[in-house]
């Protein structure tokens, strides 16, 4: 019987305690459950998302690979205006860029590298569309502009292209001593692998006298 009542009494203290705290409990159970529903849509959301961009890009691709500008012009479009915020856009932006560079469409290929550093989300690849427009806006004589783009941050997987950029820069400004020693300093952080890039570096120091 004291065993009865033990748990008649444990049962009232229960009932006391849900009706002081069910509804709260509901609530906050409800709301973990929208929460999780609400996250497992956005992942899905996101995965098409992802989809739909990685069509585009390779839409993107074929365009370039073809020459057509149209086609690159309306895949790129998309890319931007409908998924800005995935790697695919960027890509497609310095896809892009290279695509009009080439043609000598300096004005476009601008655009395409500017709108990569304004609006990326990888900081490799704002630091890559750094680069290139340093090299574009030494190919348009704007050589101080360009200078200015290369004293940005940057990673160290960079640097050695970046110095050598700074070395043809200064070469185009009449400052031979100043690009010996940017492009000693390319030499410097250039991997011993990058026999390519290395070779051409070293010509450029050997013209102005090493």
């Amino acid at each position: 019987m004291a065993y009865d009542l033990e748990e008649q009494e444990q049962l009232a203290t229960l009932r006391g305690w849900w009706k002081d705290n069910g509804t709260q409990l509901l609530a906050v159970i409800a709301a973990a459950a929208i929460a999780a529903a609400a996250f497992q849509g956005w992942r899905i959301w996101q995965a098409n998302q992802a989809q739909q961009a990685g069509a585009q890009y390779e839409a993107l691709l074929k365009a370039v690979q073809a020459g057509d500008a149209r086609a690159l012009r309306d895949a790129s479009g998309t890319l931007v205006e409908s998924y800005p915020r995935t790697l695919y856009a960027s890509m497609a932006a310095l896809a892009s860029a290279r695509f009009y560079f080439e043609r000598a469409d300096l004005k476009n290929a601008k655009l395409q590298l500017q709108w990569v550093l304004d609006r990326s989300p990888s900081d490799e690849l704002r630091e890559l569309a750094r680069l290139r427009l340093a090299a574009v806006l030494l190919d348009e004589k704007a050589h101080d502009e360009a200078l200015a783009l290369l004293e940005a941050k940057h990673a160290a997987a960079l640097a050695a292209q970046y110095a050598a950029l700074k070395g043809d820069i200064l070469v185009a400004k009449n400052r031979a001593a100043d690009a010996k020693a940017a492009y000693r300093l390319a030499l410097e952080k250039t991997d011993d692998r990058n026999t390519a890039f290395r070779a051409s570096v070293q010509l450029r120091l050997d013209a102005l006298g090493g």
